[in-house]
């Protein structure tokens, strides 16, 4: 299936903000569409990729630049943040400068620029801190989001008296979360208050992968597991199928 891309620029309350949609050829406003919160070191190529191999399954894929408070599209390569002494100060900065509500309101510009209607179901997906961003989009939009995915999170417990965790077992939407049991960045562990509040729900779906560290998603990467990745991959796909119908 052929897929295009598209990069615009939309306006949000702290300035302009690119955005990336990709899309299967000739889609429709019924072509199904998934929100995608990036990863900590920003949209780079390898999401660009992870958006069109989904695109090619029919999927309309809009995803907004977080860290555009910090300017247009950064992001750091593995390789360069390894070379780099000043590159993980810089991407805990970002992360360390974003709120839900400015994650939650890039989303909906996100949206709105890519003529997504309020109305109109979608699911979402997240990597790293954008799966905290997936289950915030779900409580927020219980009606609107039909499904989420959440690969090697982080944050979803914290000490606020607005954790994820708190509101977890309350969850009623289907949640997927894939979690490398080797996680040094995030580990299970971290996440244990959210996982035993969903754990008797048998919409949210929590897979844990022995060898797997951080950032098991993106091949080509040190820290790739083929394993985690190809049955996050097939899961997501069943999960997203399943509740658009």
């Amino acid at each position: 299936m052929s897929v295009l891309e598209t990069e615009i620029d939309v306006t949000t309350d702290d300035g302009a903000m690119a955005v990336v949609i990709t899309e299967p050829e000739g889609a429709t406003a019924d072509t199904p569409t998934v929100g995608l919160f990036i990863d900590a070191p920003g949209l780079r190529p390898a999401t660009r990729e992870w958006m069109h191999r989904m695109s090619g399954e029919g999927y309309r894929v809009v995803t907004p630049d977080l860290h555009h408070r910090h300017g247009r599209l950064l992001y750091f390569e593995p390789a360069d943040a390894a070379s780099n002494p000043d590159a993980r100060p810089t991407i805990m900065g970002w992360i360390a400068s974003m709120t839900d509500d400015q994650i939650q309101h890039d989303m909906e510009r996100a949206l709105a620029a890519a003529n997504i209607a309020t109305d109109t179901n979608i699911a979402v997906i997240g990597f790293c801190l954008g799966a905290r961003a997936v289950y915030r989009s779900i409580e927020r939009n219980p009606d609107r989001i039909v499904a989420g995915a959440s690969w090697h999170p982080s944050f979803l417990v914290d000490e606020g008296d607005d954790s994820p965790h708190l509101s977890a077992a309350d969850l009623t939407t289907p949640l997927y979360l894939g979690i490398g049991e080797a996680d040094e960045v995030q580990s299970i562990a971290m996440h244990q208050k959210f996982l035993d509040a969903v754990a008797d729900l048998d919409h949210v779906d929590v897979t844990t992968f022995a060898g797997a560290d951080h950032g098991f998603s993106w091949p080509g990467y040190p820290t790739y597991h083929e394993e985690a990745a190809e049955t996050s991959w097939t899961k997501t796909l069943a999960m997203f199928g399943s509740a658009f119908g």
